[in-house]
């Protein structure tokens, strides 16, 4: 017994040294309450009545055709924006017609008395409705005496060229009716010359006409231009364009500057117009009609698509069963 109380002793006293200090090496942390707990998991921005039970709502469609929803607690109404249709950015596809045009100005300013220009043709290819490339071509020449002047100014016949581009601003409206603004730029090859110059004589000698060596020219411009097209018969279009252009070379400048540039006009006016007729080229091309638009969700139906609802900014709950 004697000898079992020594060896047990010592057993004790090691079991509580291990039991003991690893407990006392262990720091005691206290809970602390503070604004920060207390406002975790919670939406601060969201405020009462943000989110609606569905089951408390009636809608009705307003003359928009929006449908709207009405809670019948608070009488709060809002739009249902799931059922608001969408509208694509542009209805019309990309390849949507293709015309070709005459310019019948010029014509007629000559038959007013115009000193210059002749006759133009033009093409233009739709796309989406929306932008228009253009290309113009045609031919000028000018025969003028300016009044008070000893001179005729004389340019033969001449091509000339245009390429640009349209932007209608009624790209979704009915295609028949377009308000357009655009963008050219001109060149064209040309001659021109100085003839029946009359220079005075001597005192007693009489007067002399001379003529100036014919010049080959090259002339650059660049039109902006504002205009409106309209539907006539069928395919036959009307359109009106007013421009401004600005030379922005030409050569060579040996002999001063051409007075006239074909395509352009007088080198002297910053401003022309264009009056021409059109003719859509019947091209096979299914354009989108009001049944190709995306359908209006009816009143009571939900989207074809499970999601939430999101309405105007707030959250709709559907009833829990």
């Amino acid at each position: 017994m004697k000898r079992l109380s020594t060896y047990t002793l010592p057993l004790l006293v090691t079991f509580l040294l291990i039991a003991v200090l690893p407990a006392r090496g262990q720091r005691r942390v206290s809970p602390v309450n503070n604004a920060a707990t207390t406002t975790q998991s919670i939406n601060e921005n969201k405020l009462p009545g943000d989110s609606i039970d569905r089951s408390k709502l009636v809608q009705y469609r307003d003359d928009k055709g929006n449908v709207v929803l009405v809670d019948t607690i608070t009488g709060r109404e809002i739009i249902d924006s799931t059922a608001m249709p969408v509208v694509p950015p542009m209805i019309y596809p990309l390849v949507f017609d293709a015309s070709v045009g005459v310019n019948l100005w010029d014509p007629l300013m000559r038959a007013f008395g115009q000193s210059y220009g002749l006759i133009g043709f033009s093409a233009h290819f739709n796309m989406h409705n929306r932008y228009i490339a253009a290309f113009e071509f045609g031919l000028g020449e000018a025969n003028n005496t300016p009044a008070d002047n000893n001179y005729t100014y004389h340019s033969p016949l001449a091509p000339y060229f245009k390429i640009g581009m349209d932007y209608n601003f009624l790209y979704n409206s009915n295609p028949d009716y377009q308000v357009f603004a655009g963008v050219r730029y001109g060149f064209s090859p040309f001659k021109w010359t100085l003839r029946d110059v009359t220079v005075d004589g001597s005192y007693w000698d009489e007067p002399s006409v001379m003529k100036f060596p014919e010049l080959n020219s090259t002339a650059g411009y660049l039109e902006f231009l504002f205009g409106i097209k309209v539907k006539i018969y069928k395919q036959i279009s009307m359109g009106w364009t007013f421009r401004y252009h600005r030379l922005l070379h030409y050569g060579p400048k040996t002999n001063g500057k051409p007075w006239y540039v074909p395509g352009y006009g007088s080198s002297n006016s910053s401003i022309g117009a264009s009056l021409s007729v059109f003719y859509t080229l019947p091209i096979n091309i299914r354009k989108i009609t009001v049944d190709d638009m995306p359908p209006v969700i009816p009143p009571g139906e939900s989207p074809e698509q499970p999601g939430d609802a999101t309405i105007v900014g707030m959250e709709v709950n559907e009833p829990v069963e």
